[in-house]
């Protein structure tokens, strides 16, 4: 595996490196050990599955604060999608910027997104479909999110959005998030 630091204390984008020859490939996926050589998170409690039906629809951004406060690790099967991770850890000297990754199901590279960030992502094309395991299990109570189209944060999304949830288009802007605490 390749890792690739963003630019901001944090997010990787990693590479999976292959073993081809005429039957396919191989490659690894994880390895805790190489995990660990990065400091990276290394423990996964949940594995999610997300379809996205339409081109263009937006989820997210979503975060859970301590002490459920989550990593996670999201890999493109099928499809293609802009996946972004915002710093809103208290006290970063990034706090506010963000960084995204094309994921497609060609490129199989990995989006590691650490605790205190808002994670999000916009479906390039129409059935993409995402795999992302968490550090943490999901806790309702410890949930909260950023609104995907913060004028502040300025996320630089490739296409219109489209179908966002309620839930979603309700969420606050940076100027009215409380920053996650990061023990």
């Amino acid at each position: 595996m390749q890792f690739h630091n963003l630019g901001l204390d944090g997010p990787v984008r990693i590479e999976l490196d292959r073993r081809s020859d005429d039957r396919g490939f191989f490659a690894r996926l994880f390895c805790t050990e190489e995990f660990r050589k990065h400091d990276l998170e290394h423990e996964w409690v949940q594995i999610n599955n997300s379809l996205t039906m339409d081109k263009g629809m937006v989820r997210g951004l979503h975060f859970q604060r301590a002490p459920s406060a989550e990593v996670k690790l999201v890999r493109c099967v099928r499809g293609s999608i802009y996946d972004v991770a915002v710093d809103l850890r208290d006290g970063s000297p990034t706090y506010g910027e963000w960084r995204a990754a094309e994921l497609t199901a060609e490129n199989r590279s990995m989006l590691y997104i650490p605790a205190g960030f808002g994670h999000g992502f916009q479906a390039l094309e129409s059935g993409s479909e995402i795999i992302y395991f968490n550090s943490a299990a999901y806790a309702p109570e410890l949930e909260g999110g950023l609104r995907f189209d913060d004028t502040q944060v300025e996320i630089d999304w490739p296409l219109n959005a489209v179908g966002l949830s309620d839930r979603d288009n309700q969420l606050p802007t940076l100027e009215h998030l409380q920053p996650i605490a990061i023990p």
